[in-house]
């Protein structure tokens, strides 16, 4: 059994097909995507194209739930919003809201959540920490979640694999015999490789592997595009060349 994972394509159309010419070349048997499909400035209305016609099972990001009435608050996440509405269609945003928190896959084997399984906006296997000393806002580090409650939250689903995304950062444990994977980003990555990311999962011999990979993709024909279309070019260069995002904005 082969199941493509992937995550946090955040409106960038360009790495999405980079990504998704990938899955093809590796024939899974089914994909799996996470969330956090349209927020951002890519050609964002293709993204939700590429990846509506995926047939994909899918689960709500946090950025989902920003489509929610009242679920924008920060400056810039407001202004995305009103510049998105100009973007994508009516009938796509509301199918984008009314996703499932998760979902499950292959008999109710593997388990899908962007955050955590009670919520988009948390995070599963580390917590974001601001550092204060930095002179760059939102500037910061992941800490790994403590163990007992990571088991906590994890043995209930009774899964063989549990699958997340949400924190752009890619990795995997164990905890017990379940599998946790986060699939890391299409776009908008942390760790200053900007390549764009997803996650095969393989089951040989009744145990699951998870093999990171990393895709490269046209970034100056993203900022190109994101330059001649909206008005947060400056932001999407800034993000996509040095592959470190400090935020969109909550």
């Amino acid at each position: 059994m082969r199941v493509a994972v992937f995550s946090d394509a955040h409106g960038n159309a360009f790495a999405l097909e980079a990504v998704l010419a990938d899955i093809r070349a590796a024939s899974p048997d089914l994909i799996i995507n996470l969330g956090d499909q349209i927020e951002g400035s890519a050609d964002p209305a293709r993204a939700a194209a590429l990846q509506a016609e995926l047939g994909a099972i899918e689960v709500r990001g946090n950025n989902e739930e920003k489509l929610w009435p009242g679920g924008r608050r920060a400056k810039i996440s407001l202004e995305l919003g009103a510049w998105l509405d100009t973007q994508i269609d009516a009938a796509t945003l509301a199918r984008l809201a009314a996703l499932p928190l998760t979902a499950r896959a292959v008999d109710g084997r593997l388990f899908a959540c962007h955050g955590t399984p009670e919520s988009a906006w948390g995070m599963l296997l580390w917590h974001w920490e601001f550092d204060l000393k930095s002179d760059v806002e939102g500037a910061g580090f992941y800490r790994a979640r403590d163990p007992r409650e990571l088991r906590e939250l994890v043995e209930p689903l009774n899964a063989e694999v549990v699958l997340c995304g949400h924190t752009h950062r890619p990795g995997a444990t164990r905890v017990g015999d379940t599998l946790v994977v986060n699939t890391g980003p299409v776009s908008d990555q942390v760790d200053g490789d900007p390549r764009a990311r997803w996650t095969l999962l393989e089951e040989r011999g009744g145990n699951w592997a998870a093999d990171f990979r990393a895709v490269p993709f046209d970034i100056e024909a993203a900022v190109r595009w994101s330059q001649a279309h909206s008005p947060f070019g400056e932001f999407e260069a800034q993000l996509m060349r040095s592959g470190m995002m400090v935020g969109r904005g909550g």
